[in-house]
């Protein structure tokens, strides 16, 4: 059975993003050996799940990254692996994903994506969609949360879970910048 993981950047006091839906706190703290470790991570994943709003803004950006000269060798690798990937979008609003290998996921998602997980094949990773993964945790869908904990702090923000959760510790890894990937399973 595959399972779905979730790899999400969040603040040390557990914001996505800020109010306005900014990312910018997480450039300084980005290393080439974080990308490699994120490389790695998708390395061992066969599909990417994402919501309509994360699709959105990656198909924006990672088609136009991998040319992009002034990047380093990990994070141009990681880009051609973003763009090569089978990517799976929930939505009921898009009409067309144009971003390579990309498939839509309409109405009845908890369905599709049970189904999906018994396929086989390598694990499903979601990055960000903040809506979806709250929705599949509610559903006791996610089996792994794998959180890039940032030291910093937004005091308000998105949050990462709207319920309570409790989860259990399995891994921990720390990066030079100070972030701390930690590596989480549902405890139930």
């Amino acid at each position: 059975m595959r399972r779905i993981i979730v790899s999400m950047n969040i603040s040390i006091d557990g914001f996505l993003a800020s109010p306005e839906g900014a990312l910018d706190w997480q450039f300084n703290y980005w290393t080439s050996e974080m990308a490699r470790v994120l490389g790695e991570q998708l390395g061992e994943a066969g599909t990417i799940l994402l919501g309509r709003n994360t699709y959105v803004a990656m198909a924006a950006y990672w088609p136009s990254v991998s040319c992009g000269l002034s990047l380093s060798r990990d994070d141009i690798a990681y880009a051609m692996l973003m763009n090569s990937y089978p990517k799976m979008v929930c939505s009921n609003t898009l009409k067309s994903a144009l971003w390579h290998n990309t498939h839509l996921i309409g109405g009845g998602i908890d369905q599709k994506i049970s189904n999906l997980k018994k396929q086989p094949g390598k694990d499903i990773i979601i990055y960000g969609s903040q809506t979806l993964v709250l929705h599949l945790t509610q559903k006791k869908l996610i089996d792994e949360y794998r959180l890039w904990v940032y030291p910093v702090t937004l005091g308000r923000g998105v949050p990462l879970f709207n319920q309570q959760v409790t989860l259990r510790l399995s891994s921990s890894r720390q990066f030079e910048s100070g972030v701390v990937l930690l590596t989480y399973h549902p405890h139930d």
